[in-house]
């Protein structure tokens, strides 16, 4: 920085010193905001200005604190950057009053530098919200996957829509630590809500498959309708060895069956199941 900039600069910051209470009260007027709400950045800003070595980092921490908090009270991007710009025009009032030419030459300095801060705050807004959405799409992945213990030894993964790779990734992990921890034997994948059965959708399944079997679990793939036995046909993809089932009572009648238990359905349409005895 030049003497003369250094000087202009300086002007500034005694400007921002001497007329604090005068500049700061505007700021709030302007803005339509609290002084305490803007106290701290404001000295912030001014102890910068005062810095010789350009340091910023408390003004960029004060200003990202106050976007994240008035995004949580649901006010837009732009409406925290206009709070930030107001400054401009509750500085220049105290550099027309002082009129020196330092201050004007000053202020054109400053007003570049506001500009910058009140797009950092943008940045600040779109890496919050896209933090936000990860974790709201994490959380609907995990409450979309859920693995559920049908009998003793049993489990089941109800897929209900699209199934794609970051999907298969969750269900898989999800049934691997549910076989783990209840040392389950035969899995069920149902597949009575997914609307369609691509190539793609073809090979998610065989790997969570694959996967389980490695565990030591047999698994069938139920919910197997009309129009998707159509599809896999004409696609020509082949389960190999993997039992398919029409519905989730069937695969659930199946896993009995193999896993021991007797299934005998008397009048009245009541199932009865007797576990053999080892």
């Amino acid at each position: 920085m030049t003497a003369h900039a250094d000087a202009t600069r300086r002007r500034v910051h005694d400007l921002l010193r001497a007329e604090e209470e005068r500049i700061l009260q505007r700021w709030t007027d302007l803005a339509k905001t609290s002084a305490e709400e803007l106290r701290d950045l404001y000295r912030a800003l001014r102890l910068a200005l005062g810095d010789e070595r350009d340091d910023l980092a408390d003004v960029r921490g004060l200003l990202a604190e106050l976007s994240r908090e008035r995004a949580r009270q649901g006010h837009t991007p732009s409406d925290t950057a206009r709070v930030v710009f107001c400054l401009k025009e509750a500085v220049h009032e105290a550099v027309a009053s002082d009129g020196s030419a330092e201050a004007l030459k000053g202020f054109i300095w400053f007003s570049r530098l506001i500009d910058d801060l009140g797009l950092y705050t943008f940045e600040v807004y779109a890496t919050a919200r896209e933090k936000i959405i990860l974790d709201q799409a994490e959380q609907l992945l995990e409450l979309s996957t859920p693995v559920v213990k049908l009998w003793e030894g049993i489990v089941a993964v109800p897929l209900i829509g699209t199934l794609d790779s970051a999907r298969t990734q969750v269900v898989m992990e999800k049934l691997l630590q549910t076989l783990v921890e209840t040392g389950a034997e035969h899995a069920v994948i149902d597949i009575t809500g997914v609307p369609a059965v691509d190539t793609q959708v073809a090979q998610h399944l065989l790997k969570t498959v694959v996967a389980a079997r490695l565990m030591g679990a047999e698994c069938v793939i139920s919910g197997i309708r009309p129009q998707i036995a159509h599809t896999i046909v004409t696609l020509g993809i082949e389960f190999g060895d993997i039992i398919t089932k029409a519905s989730l009572a069937d695969a659930l009648a199946y896993a009995l069956s193999r896993s021991g238990a007797e299934i005998s359905t008397p009048r009245r349409t009541r199932i009865a199941v007797r576990t053999e005895e080892v």
